[in-house]
């Protein structure tokens, strides 16, 4: 017989910070890659091609994330 522990399991808490050492501009991309657990060079091709198709306005949110995060 074995005995089970009722402890729920505990997922490790991520909290999204600003990568300065990774990062080209405010380090936006890193931090949002570090927090995904991706390469960041895949999430600026995706900021690219997001400002590209949506005329822009992606430029707004990168300059939020900047200003807001830590």
């Amino acid at each position: 017989m074995t005995r089970h522990d009722n402890h729920p399991v505990v997922a490790p808490e991520r909290s999204f910070r600003l990568d300065k050492t990774d990062g080209k501009v405010f380090g936006v991309c890193g931090g949002i890659a570090n927090y995904l657990g991706v390469d960041p060079l895949w999430v600026r091709v995706a900021f690219v091609a997001g400002t590209l198709i949506g005329f822009g306005s992606l430029i707004l949110v990168y300059l939020a994330i900047a200003l807001i995060a830590d």
